[in-house]
């Protein structure tokens, strides 16, 4: 089977199943271009935080949706904004992947043998020294969400075939810590995503696009 075009994945006239997903995970990181400046290397002797996310992908009728967590205002790290279920690693996990499924059951209550795992995107390490790996997973409804009152305010689902436009993406400028820095945004319906989970559904057009 031939590679999709970018221009046939993202109007959606391709049925995105799990197995074309899957390979577009497999294909080679695309190179950097200046919407990736998102992405930074840790300066030596930041403390290092190992993180996994998961990027959960629903099957819906009308077409595969997105599904995000608004956090709670009041959380130390990224209070309010939107994200991925995930969290730190723990000693415990065998791995991200069991990082990111862990994260989910607590976070969102859907359990591990609810997810299809089909594979990774480039990992991320954020200003707040997180190194983040996104692990993509595939949902099959009907499944429950019972949200983690202390860290979830909201759960939702978002259209993937928006996530794949590449024009939908804002290159946005902001000062961290005393430095000039460059951010990805990617507004949908009143939600404002930004930052790492901004750059990971980049990541995933581009990959998807086969860019």
């Amino acid at each position: 089977m031939n590679d999709p075009s970018p221009a046939v994945v993202a109007s959606g006239r391709l049925s995105l199943t799990p197995d074309v997903i899957r390979a577009g995970l497999r294909r080679p990181p695309p190179p950097p271009e200046p919407l990736d400046l998102h992405m930074i290397s840790l300066k030596e002797g930041t403390k290092v935080t190992d993180a996994a996310v998961l990027v959960p992908l629903v099957n819906r009728a009308g077409g595969v949706q997105v599904l995000l967590t608004q956090r709670t205002a009041h959380l130390r790290d990224h209070g309010g904004q939107v994200s991925f279920p995930g969290g730190r690693v723990e000693p415990e996990d065998l791995d991200r992947e069991a990082t990111a499924l862990r994260e989910m059951a607590e976070e969102v209550g859907i359990a591990a043998d609810r997810v299809m795992l089909l594979g990774r995107l480039p990992g991320y390490e954020i200003p707040s020294g997180f190194r983040i790996t996104p692990v993509v997973g595939w949902l099959e409804p009907p499944f429950e969400v019972v949200p983690d009152a202390f860290e979830v305010a909201d759960v939702f689902e978002a259209p993937l075939a928006h996530f794949l436009d590449p024009a939908n993406y804002q290159r946005r400028e902001y000062r961290f810590r005393g430095r000039h820095r460059h951010y990805l945004a990617i507004p949908w319906a009143g939600r404002y995503i930004w930052g790492a989970t901004a750059g990971m559904l980049y990541s995933l057009c581009r990959m998807l696009n086969g860019q």
